[in-house]
Protein backbone atom coordinates (compact mmCIF):
# COMPACT_ATOMS: atom_id res chain seq x y z
CA UNK A 1 0.00 0.00 0.00
CA UNK A 2 2.82 2.39 0.91
CA UNK A 3 4.50 1.81 -2.45
CA UNK A 4 1.32 2.70 -4.28
CA UNK A 5 1.06 6.02 -2.46
CA UNK A 6 4.74 6.88 -2.65
CA UNK A 7 4.78 6.19 -6.38
CA UNK A 8 2.43 9.14 -6.60
CA UNK A 9 4.55 11.21 -4.26
CA UNK A 10 7.66 10.44 -6.28
CA UNK A 11 9.76 9.13 -3.37
CA UNK A 12 9.43 7.92 0.18
CA UNK A 13 9.83 11.02 2.37
CA UNK A 14 11.20 10.67 5.85
CA UNK A 15 9.61 12.26 8.88
CA UNK A 16 12.50 14.77 8.99
CA UNK A 17 12.05 15.75 5.35
CA UNK A 18 8.32 16.18 5.89
CA UNK A 19 8.98 18.69 8.62
CA UNK A 20 11.59 20.57 6.59
CA UNK A 21 9.58 20.75 3.37
CA UNK A 22 5.98 21.60 4.34
CA UNK A 23 5.13 23.26 1.04
CA UNK A 24 6.41 20.31 -0.97
CA UNK A 25 4.62 17.67 1.06
CA UNK A 26 1.37 19.64 0.99
CA UNK A 27 1.57 19.67 -2.81
CA UNK A 28 2.30 15.93 -2.91
CA UNK A 29 -0.56 15.10 -0.54
CA UNK A 30 -2.92 17.28 -2.58
CA UNK A 31 -1.83 15.44 -5.71
CA UNK A 32 -2.74 12.13 -4.10
CA UNK A 33 -6.13 13.43 -3.03
CA UNK A 34 -6.80 14.76 -6.53
CA UNK A 35 -6.26 11.27 -7.93
CA UNK A 36 -8.12 9.21 -5.31
CA UNK A 37 -10.79 11.76 -4.33
CA UNK A 38 -13.41 10.45 -1.93
CA UNK A 39 -13.81 7.07 -3.57
CA UNK A 40 -14.20 4.02 -1.34
CA UNK A 41 -10.83 2.59 -0.37
CA UNK A 42 -9.54 -0.94 -0.11
CA UNK A 43 -10.98 -3.31 2.45
CA UNK A 44 -14.68 -2.84 1.67
CA UNK A 45 -16.83 -5.82 2.52
CA UNK A 46 -20.09 -7.08 1.13
CA UNK A 47 -23.02 -6.93 3.51
CA UNK A 48 -24.27 -10.38 4.57
CA UNK A 49 -28.03 -10.74 4.74
CA UNK A 50 -30.64 -13.35 5.33
CA UNK A 51 -30.94 -15.65 2.34
CA UNK A 52 -34.15 -14.03 1.14
CA UNK A 53 -32.78 -10.48 1.27
CA UNK A 54 -31.36 -9.87 -2.20
CA UNK A 55 -28.42 -7.54 -2.49
CA UNK A 56 -28.58 -4.65 -4.89
CA UNK A 57 -25.44 -4.43 -6.99
CA UNK A 58 -24.32 -0.84 -7.38
CA UNK A 59 -21.32 0.81 -8.91
CA UNK A 60 -19.68 3.79 -7.31
CA UNK A 61 -20.46 7.15 -8.86
CA UNK A 62 -18.22 9.87 -7.59
CA UNK A 63 -20.34 12.84 -6.47
CA UNK A 64 -19.67 15.99 -8.42
CA UNK A 65 -18.79 19.22 -6.74
CA UNK A 66 -21.99 20.94 -5.72
CA UNK A 67 -22.99 24.43 -4.75
CA UNK A 68 -24.55 25.06 -1.32
CA UNK A 69 -28.21 24.12 -1.05
CA UNK A 70 -28.67 22.36 -4.35
CA UNK A 71 -32.38 21.67 -3.98
CA UNK A 72 -32.26 18.10 -5.23
CA UNK A 73 -29.18 17.17 -3.22
CA UNK A 74 -30.62 18.76 -0.08
CA UNK A 75 -33.27 16.05 -0.17
CA UNK A 76 -30.41 13.67 0.72
CA UNK A 77 -29.22 15.78 3.66
CA UNK A 78 -28.99 13.97 7.02
CA UNK A 79 -28.45 16.34 9.98
CA UNK A 80 -26.04 15.30 12.72
CA UNK A 81 -26.41 15.96 16.44
CA UNK A 82 -23.49 15.24 18.76
CA UNK A 83 -24.25 13.90 22.25
CA UNK A 84 -23.01 16.13 25.03
CA UNK A 85 -21.20 14.64 28.01
CA UNK A 86 -23.45 12.74 30.41
CA UNK A 87 -22.45 14.97 33.31
CA UNK A 88 -22.53 18.31 31.47
CA UNK A 89 -25.00 19.29 34.21
CA UNK A 90 -23.60 18.11 37.54
CA UNK A 91 -25.63 16.33 40.22
CA UNK A 92 -25.51 19.67 42.08
CA UNK A 93 -27.44 21.18 39.14
CA UNK A 94 -24.59 23.33 37.80
CA UNK A 95 -23.40 23.68 34.20
CA UNK A 96 -19.96 22.09 34.13
CA UNK A 97 -17.09 24.11 32.60
CA UNK A 98 -19.10 26.60 30.58
CA UNK A 99 -16.00 28.16 29.01
CA UNK A 100 -14.61 24.80 27.90
CA UNK A 101 -17.98 23.70 26.57
CA UNK A 102 -18.39 26.90 24.58
CA UNK A 103 -15.06 26.26 22.90
CA UNK A 104 -16.12 22.73 22.01
CA UNK A 105 -19.49 23.88 20.69
CA UNK A 106 -17.81 26.40 18.44
CA UNK A 107 -15.56 23.66 17.10
CA UNK A 108 -18.65 21.62 16.28
CA UNK A 109 -20.28 24.61 14.63
CA UNK A 110 -17.18 25.25 12.53
CA UNK A 111 -17.20 21.58 11.48
CA UNK A 112 -20.73 21.95 10.09
CA UNK A 113 -22.52 20.02 12.85
CA UNK A 114 -26.24 20.78 12.98
CA UNK A 115 -26.77 20.47 16.70
CA UNK A 116 -26.20 18.64 19.96
CA UNK A 117 -28.16 16.26 22.13
CA UNK A 118 -28.36 16.21 25.92
CA UNK A 119 -30.14 14.29 28.65
CA UNK A 120 -32.42 16.35 30.87
CA UNK A 121 -32.10 14.30 34.03
CA UNK A 122 -35.18 13.82 36.20
CA UNK A 123 -32.86 13.00 39.10
CA UNK A 124 -31.30 16.47 38.88
CA UNK A 125 -34.22 18.75 38.01
CA UNK A 126 -36.74 17.36 40.51
CA UNK A 127 -34.25 16.25 43.15
CA UNK A 128 -35.44 18.53 45.96
CA UNK A 129 -38.94 17.14 46.24
CA UNK A 130 -42.20 16.45 44.37
CA UNK A 131 -42.90 19.21 41.81
CA UNK A 132 -39.91 21.23 43.02
CA UNK A 133 -38.35 21.71 39.61
CA UNK A 134 -35.08 23.57 39.14
CA UNK A 135 -34.36 24.21 35.45
CA UNK A 136 -31.75 26.95 35.96
CA UNK A 137 -28.67 25.01 34.86
CA UNK A 138 -30.41 23.68 31.78
CA UNK A 139 -31.56 27.17 30.84
CA UNK A 140 -27.94 28.31 30.95
CA UNK A 141 -26.91 25.37 28.80
CA UNK A 142 -29.67 25.93 26.25
CA UNK A 143 -28.83 29.62 25.97
CA UNK A 144 -25.18 28.74 25.33
CA UNK A 145 -26.11 26.26 22.59
CA UNK A 146 -28.43 28.81 21.00
CA UNK A 147 -25.71 31.47 21.08
CA UNK A 148 -23.43 29.04 19.23
CA UNK A 149 -26.04 28.74 16.45
CA UNK A 150 -26.69 25.05 17.03
CA UNK A 151 -29.97 23.16 17.36
CA UNK A 152 -30.81 20.63 20.07
CA UNK A 153 -32.31 17.25 20.68
CA UNK A 154 -33.29 16.83 24.33
CA UNK A 155 -34.11 13.63 26.20
CA UNK A 156 -36.64 13.47 28.99
CA UNK A 157 -34.45 11.14 31.04
CA UNK A 158 -36.62 9.36 33.59
CA UNK A 159 -33.91 6.79 34.27
CA UNK A 160 -30.72 6.54 36.25
CA UNK A 161 -27.39 7.23 34.60
CA UNK A 162 -25.13 4.39 35.71
CA UNK A 163 -25.27 0.65 35.25
CA UNK A 164 -25.31 0.47 31.46
CA UNK A 165 -22.71 0.34 28.69
CA UNK A 166 -20.94 3.70 28.38
CA UNK A 167 -22.18 5.14 31.67
CA UNK A 168 -19.29 6.92 33.37
CA UNK A 169 -21.18 8.85 36.05
CA UNK A 170 -23.98 8.06 38.48
CA UNK A 171 -27.12 10.19 38.38
CA UNK A 172 -29.91 8.34 40.22
CA UNK A 173 -33.61 9.01 39.92
CA UNK A 174 -34.94 11.45 42.59
CA UNK A 175 -34.31 10.43 46.19
CA UNK A 176 -37.93 11.05 47.19
CA UNK A 177 -38.97 8.48 44.57
CA UNK A 178 -36.37 5.98 45.79
CA UNK A 179 -37.63 6.53 49.32
CA UNK A 180 -40.96 4.98 48.28
CA UNK A 181 -38.95 1.94 47.26
CA UNK A 182 -37.51 1.58 50.76
CA UNK A 183 -40.90 0.40 52.02
CA UNK A 184 -42.21 -0.90 48.70
CA UNK A 185 -39.32 -2.30 46.61
CA UNK A 186 -41.80 -3.65 44.07
CA UNK A 187 -41.89 -0.22 42.42
CA UNK A 188 -38.66 -1.34 40.73
CA UNK A 189 -38.10 -3.94 38.02
CA UNK A 190 -37.36 -7.35 39.53
CA UNK A 191 -35.83 -10.52 38.10
CA UNK A 192 -36.76 -14.09 39.05
CA UNK A 193 -34.14 -14.17 41.83
CA UNK A 194 -35.70 -11.10 43.44
CA UNK A 195 -32.95 -8.64 42.55
CA UNK A 196 -34.32 -5.11 42.21
CA UNK A 197 -33.17 -2.69 39.54
CA UNK A 198 -33.34 0.93 40.70
CA UNK A 199 -32.52 2.45 37.28
CA UNK A 200 -36.17 3.23 36.62
CA UNK A 201 -39.68 2.43 37.78
CA UNK A 202 -41.37 -0.77 36.69
CA UNK A 203 -44.14 -0.66 34.13
CA UNK A 204 -46.25 -2.25 36.85
CA UNK A 205 -46.67 1.08 38.67
CA UNK A 206 -47.51 3.17 35.60
CA UNK A 207 -51.06 3.68 36.82
CA UNK A 208 -50.76 3.14 40.56
CA UNK A 209 -51.00 6.14 42.91
CA UNK A 210 -47.98 5.29 45.01
CA UNK A 211 -46.08 8.58 44.84
CA UNK A 212 -47.84 11.09 47.06
CA UNK A 213 -51.13 10.37 45.32
CA UNK A 214 -49.64 10.46 41.83
CA UNK A 215 -49.01 7.58 39.43
CA UNK A 216 -45.69 7.07 37.67
CA UNK A 217 -47.30 8.27 34.43
CA UNK A 218 -48.39 11.46 36.22
CA UNK A 219 -44.84 12.00 37.50
CA UNK A 220 -43.53 11.89 33.94
CA UNK A 221 -46.38 14.00 32.57
CA UNK A 222 -45.97 16.76 35.18
CA UNK A 223 -42.23 16.88 34.50
CA UNK A 224 -42.76 17.34 30.75
CA UNK A 225 -45.42 20.00 31.32
CA UNK A 226 -43.02 21.90 33.57
CA UNK A 227 -40.31 21.65 30.91
CA UNK A 228 -42.63 23.21 28.35
CA UNK A 229 -43.66 26.02 30.68
CA UNK A 230 -40.11 26.86 31.70
CA UNK A 231 -38.54 26.48 28.27
CA UNK A 232 -41.19 28.40 26.33
CA UNK A 233 -38.69 30.94 24.98
CA UNK A 234 -36.48 28.21 23.55
CA UNK A 235 -39.44 26.30 22.15
CA UNK A 236 -40.73 29.48 20.51
CA UNK A 237 -37.26 30.12 19.06
CA UNK A 238 -37.29 26.56 17.65
CA UNK A 239 -34.04 25.65 19.39
CA UNK A 240 -35.30 22.10 19.95
CA UNK A 241 -35.91 19.88 16.96
CA UNK A 242 -36.71 16.67 18.85
CA UNK A 243 -38.05 15.77 22.27
CA UNK A 244 -36.97 12.19 22.92
CA UNK A 245 -39.07 10.63 25.66
CA UNK A 246 -37.30 8.28 28.05
CA UNK A 247 -39.27 5.04 28.28
CA UNK A 248 -36.96 2.74 30.22
CA UNK A 249 -33.33 1.99 31.10
CA UNK A 250 -30.84 4.11 29.14
CA UNK A 251 -33.90 6.04 27.96
CA UNK A 252 -34.87 3.12 25.70
CA UNK A 253 -38.24 1.41 25.30
CA UNK A 254 -37.20 -1.94 26.79
CA UNK A 255 -36.91 -3.87 30.02
CA UNK A 256 -33.57 -3.63 31.94
CA UNK A 257 -32.72 -7.19 30.95
CA UNK A 258 -28.93 -6.81 30.71
CA UNK A 259 -27.73 -4.58 33.58
CA UNK A 260 -23.97 -4.44 33.99
CA UNK A 261 -24.37 -3.42 37.62
CA UNK A 262 -25.97 -6.80 38.32
CA UNK A 263 -23.21 -8.79 36.65
CA UNK A 264 -24.38 -9.05 33.04
CA UNK A 265 -21.61 -9.30 30.45
CA UNK A 266 -21.81 -9.49 26.66
CA UNK A 267 -23.15 -11.70 25.10
CA UNK A 268 -25.35 -13.01 27.91
CA UNK A 269 -29.02 -13.53 27.03
CA UNK A 270 -30.22 -11.42 29.96
CA UNK A 271 -33.21 -12.09 32.19
CA UNK A 272 -36.91 -11.33 32.09
CA UNK A 273 -37.80 -8.42 34.41
CA UNK A 274 -41.43 -8.94 35.38
CA UNK A 275 -41.32 -10.51 38.84
CA UNK A 276 -42.37 -7.48 40.91
CA UNK A 277 -45.72 -8.07 42.58
CA UNK A 278 -47.56 -5.73 40.23
CA UNK A 279 -46.49 -7.29 36.95
CA UNK A 280 -46.74 -10.77 38.44
CA UNK A 281 -50.38 -10.15 39.41
CA UNK A 282 -51.08 -8.62 36.00
CA UNK A 283 -49.80 -11.73 34.22
CA UNK A 284 -51.75 -14.10 36.42
CA UNK A 285 -54.93 -12.11 35.79
CA UNK A 286 -54.28 -12.16 32.04
CA UNK A 287 -53.65 -15.92 32.10
CA UNK A 288 -56.84 -16.52 34.08
CA UNK A 289 -58.85 -14.43 31.62
CA UNK A 290 -57.34 -16.52 28.82
CA UNK A 291 -58.59 -19.70 30.47
CA UNK A 292 -55.27 -20.81 31.97
CA UNK A 293 -55.23 -19.87 35.67
CA UNK A 294 -52.47 -22.44 36.21
CA UNK A 295 -49.92 -20.57 34.07
CA UNK A 296 -47.17 -18.71 35.90
CA UNK A 297 -44.18 -16.61 34.88
CA UNK A 298 -41.20 -18.58 33.46
CA UNK A 299 -38.93 -20.25 36.00
CA UNK A 300 -36.51 -21.86 33.55
CA UNK A 301 -35.31 -18.93 31.41
CA UNK A 302 -31.80 -18.89 32.88
CA UNK A 303 -29.59 -16.16 34.26
CA UNK A 304 -27.96 -13.02 32.84
CA UNK A 305 -24.90 -14.64 31.28
CA UNK A 306 -26.41 -17.89 30.07
CA UNK A 307 -26.51 -18.98 26.44
CA UNK A 308 -29.90 -19.91 24.98
CA UNK A 309 -29.22 -23.65 24.88
CA UNK A 310 -28.36 -23.67 28.58
CA UNK A 311 -31.98 -22.87 29.52
CA UNK A 312 -35.22 -24.79 29.34
CA UNK A 313 -37.27 -21.87 28.10
CA UNK A 314 -35.05 -21.29 25.08
CA UNK A 315 -33.01 -24.48 24.69
CA UNK A 316 -35.98 -26.84 25.06
CA UNK A 317 -38.22 -24.64 22.89
CA UNK A 318 -40.41 -23.52 25.76
CA UNK A 319 -40.73 -20.16 24.05
CA UNK A 320 -42.59 -21.90 21.20
CA UNK A 321 -45.18 -23.58 23.45
CA UNK A 322 -48.65 -22.11 23.88
CA UNK A 323 -47.70 -20.93 27.36
CA UNK A 324 -44.44 -19.47 26.08
CA UNK A 325 -46.12 -17.61 23.24
CA UNK A 326 -48.78 -16.25 25.59
CA UNK A 327 -46.14 -15.00 28.02
CA UNK A 328 -44.02 -13.35 25.34
CA UNK A 329 -47.04 -11.66 23.79
CA UNK A 330 -48.08 -10.32 27.20
CA UNK A 331 -44.51 -9.23 28.09
CA UNK A 332 -43.90 -7.39 24.83
CA UNK A 333 -47.41 -5.90 24.69
CA UNK A 334 -47.02 -4.38 28.17
CA UNK A 335 -43.92 -2.63 26.88
CA UNK A 336 -45.69 -1.24 23.82
CA UNK A 337 -48.65 0.00 25.88
CA UNK A 338 -46.23 1.61 28.35
CA UNK A 339 -44.57 3.54 25.54
CA UNK A 340 -47.90 4.47 24.00
CA UNK A 341 -49.27 5.90 27.24
CA UNK A 342 -46.23 8.04 28.03
CA UNK A 343 -45.92 9.29 24.45
CA UNK A 344 -49.57 10.31 24.61
CA UNK A 345 -48.77 12.41 27.68
CA UNK A 346 -45.75 13.88 25.88
CA UNK A 347 -47.96 14.77 22.95
CA UNK A 348 -50.32 16.64 25.26
CA UNK A 349 -47.43 18.45 26.93
CA UNK A 350 -45.81 19.64 23.67
CA UNK A 351 -48.94 20.03 21.58
CA UNK A 352 -48.52 22.90 19.12
CA UNK A 353 -44.75 23.13 19.55
CA UNK A 354 -42.64 22.86 16.42
CA UNK A 355 -40.87 19.70 17.56
CA UNK A 356 -40.95 16.00 16.81
CA UNK A 357 -41.40 13.41 19.54
CA UNK A 358 -38.92 10.54 19.46
CA UNK A 359 -38.69 7.07 20.95
CA UNK A 360 -35.38 5.18 21.30
CA UNK A 361 -35.15 1.43 20.64
CA UNK A 362 -32.09 -0.59 21.58
CA UNK A 363 -30.14 -2.45 18.89
CA UNK A 364 -29.85 -5.84 20.58
CA UNK A 365 -27.83 -7.61 17.91
CA UNK A 366 -26.41 -10.53 19.89
CA UNK A 367 -28.20 -13.87 19.40
CA UNK A 368 -30.03 -12.28 16.45
CA UNK A 369 -28.84 -15.13 14.23
CA UNK A 370 -29.96 -17.74 16.75
CA UNK A 371 -33.48 -19.08 16.24
CA UNK A 372 -34.44 -18.02 19.78
CA UNK A 373 -33.42 -14.34 19.49
CA UNK A 374 -33.09 -14.77 23.25
CA UNK A 375 -31.50 -11.40 24.12
CA UNK A 376 -34.20 -9.53 22.22
CA UNK A 377 -36.97 -11.51 23.91
CA UNK A 378 -35.76 -10.83 27.47
CA UNK A 379 -35.58 -7.11 26.61
CA UNK A 380 -39.21 -7.15 25.46
CA UNK A 381 -38.76 -7.28 21.68
CA UNK A 382 -40.76 -10.35 20.60
CA UNK A 383 -38.80 -10.79 17.40
CA UNK A 384 -38.26 -14.17 15.74
CA UNK A 385 -37.32 -15.35 12.26
CA UNK A 386 -41.03 -15.51 11.39
CA UNK A 387 -42.34 -12.73 13.65
CA UNK A 388 -41.49 -9.03 13.40
CA UNK A 389 -41.12 -7.57 16.87
CA UNK A 390 -40.34 -4.02 15.76
CA UNK A 391 -43.09 -3.14 13.33
CA UNK A 392 -45.81 -3.11 16.07
CA UNK A 393 -43.70 -0.54 17.96
CA UNK A 394 -43.46 1.57 14.82
CA UNK A 395 -47.23 1.30 14.30
CA UNK A 396 -47.82 2.49 17.86
CA UNK A 397 -45.43 5.37 17.31
CA UNK A 398 -47.19 6.38 14.11
CA UNK A 399 -50.21 7.73 15.99
CA UNK A 400 -47.98 10.20 17.84
CA UNK A 401 -46.20 11.47 14.70
CA UNK A 402 -43.05 10.15 16.34
CA UNK A 403 -39.52 9.35 15.24
CA UNK A 404 -38.20 5.80 15.69
CA UNK A 405 -34.60 6.16 16.91
CA UNK A 406 -32.47 3.00 16.57
CA UNK A 407 -28.96 2.18 17.72
CA UNK A 408 -25.91 0.14 16.56
CA UNK A 409 -25.62 1.81 13.14
CA UNK A 410 -21.82 1.60 13.18
CA UNK A 411 -21.55 -2.16 13.67
CA UNK A 412 -20.65 -4.82 11.13
CA UNK A 413 -21.21 -8.56 11.43
CA UNK A 414 -17.55 -9.31 10.73
CA UNK A 415 -16.47 -7.36 13.82
CA UNK A 416 -18.51 -9.50 16.21
CA UNK A 417 -17.59 -12.69 18.04
CA UNK A 418 -19.04 -15.58 16.03
CA UNK A 419 -20.09 -17.31 19.25
CA UNK A 420 -22.57 -14.49 19.96
CA UNK A 421 -24.43 -15.19 16.69
CA UNK A 422 -24.62 -11.45 16.24
CA UNK A 423 -26.26 -9.76 13.28
CA UNK A 424 -26.23 -5.96 13.60
CA UNK A 425 -26.36 -5.38 9.83
CA UNK A 426 -29.39 -7.62 9.32
CA UNK A 427 -31.05 -6.17 12.40
CA UNK A 428 -30.73 -2.59 11.16
CA UNK A 429 -31.99 -3.69 7.76
CA UNK A 430 -35.05 -5.40 9.26
CA UNK A 431 -35.90 -2.52 11.58
CA UNK A 432 -35.45 0.19 8.94
CA UNK A 433 -37.76 -1.75 6.61
CA UNK A 434 -40.38 -2.29 9.32
CA UNK A 435 -40.39 1.39 10.32
CA UNK A 436 -40.68 2.63 6.75
CA UNK A 437 -43.56 0.25 6.02
CA UNK A 438 -45.46 1.96 8.85
CA UNK A 439 -44.66 5.37 7.30
CA UNK A 440 -42.76 6.45 10.41
CA UNK A 441 -39.65 8.63 10.44
CA UNK A 442 -36.42 6.77 11.21
CA UNK A 443 -33.35 8.12 12.98
CA UNK A 444 -30.28 6.45 14.39
CA UNK A 445 -27.26 6.42 16.67
CA UNK A 446 -23.97 4.63 17.00
CA UNK A 447 -23.94 2.37 20.05
CA UNK A 448 -20.23 2.64 20.92
CA UNK A 449 -17.71 5.46 20.71
CA UNK A 450 -15.79 4.99 17.46
CA UNK A 451 -13.91 7.47 15.30
CA UNK A 452 -12.62 5.22 12.51
CA UNK A 453 -13.51 5.24 8.83
CA UNK A 454 -14.94 1.71 8.86
CA UNK A 455 -17.54 2.75 11.43
CA UNK A 456 -18.28 6.04 9.64
CA UNK A 457 -18.80 4.29 6.31
CA UNK A 458 -21.16 1.77 7.90
CA UNK A 459 -23.19 4.59 9.43
CA UNK A 460 -23.29 6.42 6.09
CA UNK A 461 -24.56 3.27 4.42
CA UNK A 462 -27.29 2.78 7.02
CA UNK A 463 -28.58 6.36 6.95
CA UNK A 464 -29.00 6.17 3.15
CA UNK A 465 -29.16 2.42 2.37
CA UNK A 466 -29.65 2.94 -1.37
CA UNK A 467 -27.37 5.93 -1.74
CA UNK A 468 -28.07 9.52 -2.68
CA UNK A 469 -30.46 10.57 -5.41
CA UNK A 470 -29.41 13.50 -7.55
CA UNK A 471 -32.97 14.04 -8.73
CA UNK A 472 -34.75 14.44 -5.42
CA UNK A 473 -35.43 12.42 -2.27
CA UNK A 474 -33.61 9.07 -2.03
CA UNK A 475 -35.55 5.83 -1.75
CA UNK A 476 -34.57 5.40 1.91
CA UNK A 477 -33.13 7.99 4.29
CA UNK A 478 -32.95 8.52 8.01
CA UNK A 479 -34.32 11.71 9.52
CA UNK A 480 -31.19 12.40 11.58
CA UNK A 481 -28.10 10.90 13.16
CA UNK A 482 -27.15 11.35 16.81
CA UNK A 483 -23.43 10.78 17.28
CA UNK A 484 -21.79 9.38 20.42
CA UNK A 485 -20.05 11.48 21.88
CA UNK A 486 -18.43 14.93 22.37
CA UNK A 487 -15.16 14.76 24.28
CA UNK A 488 -11.40 15.06 24.14
CA UNK A 489 -10.92 11.88 22.09
CA UNK A 490 -13.30 13.03 19.40
CA UNK A 491 -11.58 16.41 19.18
CA UNK A 492 -8.04 15.11 18.72
CA UNK A 493 -6.44 16.34 15.50
CA UNK A 494 -6.66 13.04 13.64
CA UNK A 495 -10.15 12.06 14.81
CA UNK A 496 -11.66 15.47 14.26
CA UNK A 497 -10.25 15.72 10.73
CA UNK A 498 -11.99 12.47 9.75
CA UNK A 499 -15.12 13.51 11.64
CA UNK A 500 -15.43 16.71 9.59
CA UNK A 501 -15.35 14.65 6.40
CA UNK A 502 -18.03 12.40 7.90
CA UNK A 503 -20.25 15.43 8.59
CA UNK A 504 -19.82 16.60 5.00
CA UNK A 505 -20.85 13.18 3.66
CA UNK A 506 -23.90 13.04 5.93
CA UNK A 507 -24.86 16.37 4.37
CA UNK A 508 -24.47 14.85 0.88
CA UNK A 509 -21.59 17.24 0.18
CA UNK A 510 -23.81 20.25 0.89
CA UNK A 511 -23.02 23.14 3.20
CA UNK A 512 -24.45 23.02 6.71
CA UNK A 513 -28.06 24.23 6.71
CA UNK A 514 -28.68 26.50 9.67
CA UNK A 515 -32.42 26.40 9.01
CA UNK A 516 -33.82 22.83 9.13
CA UNK A 517 -36.59 23.91 6.75
CA UNK A 518 -33.99 23.64 4.02
CA UNK A 519 -34.13 19.83 4.24
CA UNK A 520 -37.21 18.89 6.28
CA UNK A 521 -40.75 19.94 7.09
CA UNK A 522 -41.41 21.73 10.36
CA UNK A 523 -44.99 21.92 11.60
CA UNK A 524 -46.64 22.36 14.99
CA UNK A 525 -47.12 19.04 16.76
CA UNK A 526 -50.65 17.76 16.20
CA UNK A 527 -52.74 15.87 18.73
CA UNK A 528 -52.09 12.14 18.67
CA UNK A 529 -54.46 10.08 16.55
CA UNK A 530 -56.94 7.76 18.28
CA UNK A 531 -55.48 4.90 20.29
CA UNK A 532 -54.74 1.79 18.23
CA UNK A 533 -56.03 -1.40 19.92
CA UNK A 534 -53.29 -3.86 20.82
CA UNK A 535 -54.92 -6.40 18.51
CA UNK A 536 -54.36 -4.05 15.58
CA UNK A 537 -50.78 -3.38 16.62
CA UNK A 538 -50.04 -7.10 16.77
CA UNK A 539 -51.25 -7.58 13.21
CA UNK A 540 -48.01 -5.88 12.22
CA UNK A 541 -45.97 -8.86 13.42
CA UNK A 542 -46.06 -10.55 10.01
CA UNK A 543 -42.46 -10.89 8.85
CA UNK A 544 -41.80 -9.48 5.39
CA UNK A 545 -38.68 -9.32 3.27
CA UNK A 546 -36.52 -6.35 4.21
CA UNK A 547 -35.71 -3.72 1.65
CA UNK A 548 -32.43 -4.24 -0.16
CA UNK A 549 -29.38 -2.31 1.03
CA UNK A 550 -26.42 -1.36 -1.11
CA UNK A 551 -23.14 -3.12 -0.45
CA UNK A 552 -21.30 0.10 0.39
CA UNK A 553 -22.03 3.76 0.77
CA UNK A 554 -21.65 6.12 -2.18
CA UNK A 555 -20.54 8.86 0.23
CA UNK A 556 -17.46 7.18 1.68
CA UNK A 557 -15.04 8.96 3.99
CA UNK A 558 -12.25 6.81 2.54
CA UNK A 559 -10.41 3.72 3.72
CA UNK A 560 -6.89 2.35 4.08
CA UNK A 561 -5.22 4.84 1.73
CA UNK A 562 -6.93 7.73 3.50
CA UNK A 563 -5.72 6.39 6.85
CA UNK A 564 -2.19 6.26 5.50
CA UNK A 565 -2.35 9.83 4.28
CA UNK A 566 -3.69 10.82 7.70
CA UNK A 567 -0.57 9.32 9.26
CA UNK A 568 1.48 11.62 7.02
CA UNK A 569 -0.59 14.66 7.86
CA UNK A 570 -0.30 13.94 11.56
CA UNK A 571 3.48 14.30 11.23
CA UNK A 572 3.04 17.91 10.15
CA UNK A 573 2.85 20.07 13.30
CA UNK A 574 0.94 23.00 11.81
CA UNK A 575 -1.88 20.93 10.22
Amino acid sequence: MASIVFSKLGSSPTRRSLCRQPDTIQKHVQAVWNQIGDKPMFGSQRIIRRPHALATEVSYNEPKASTPFNENMMANYVPIYVMLQLDIITTDNILKDKVGLEKQLKQLQDAGVDGVMCDVWWGIVESKGPKEYDWSAYKTLFQLVQDCNLKMQVVMSFHQCGGNVGDIVIIPIPQWVRDVGETNPDIFYTNRSGNRNVECLTIGVDNRQLFGGRTAIELYSDYMKSFRENMAEFLDAELFTDIEVGLGPAGELRYPSYPQNQGWAFPGIGEFQCYDKYLKADFEEAATNAGHPEWRLPDDAGEYNDTPDATGFFGSKGYLSDKGKFFLTWYSSKLIMHGDQILDEANKAFLGCKVKLACKISGIHWWYKDDTHAAELTAGYYNLNDRDGYRPIARMLSRHYGVFNFTCLEMRDSEQDAAAKSGPQELVQQVFSAVKREKVLMAGENALERYDRVAYNQILLNVRPNGVSKNGPPKLKMEALTFLRLGDEMLTKKNFRIFKTFVKKLHADQACAADPRTYTTIVPLERSKPEIPIEELLKATEMREPFSFNDETDMSVGGVVSDFIDSLLNMIPFL
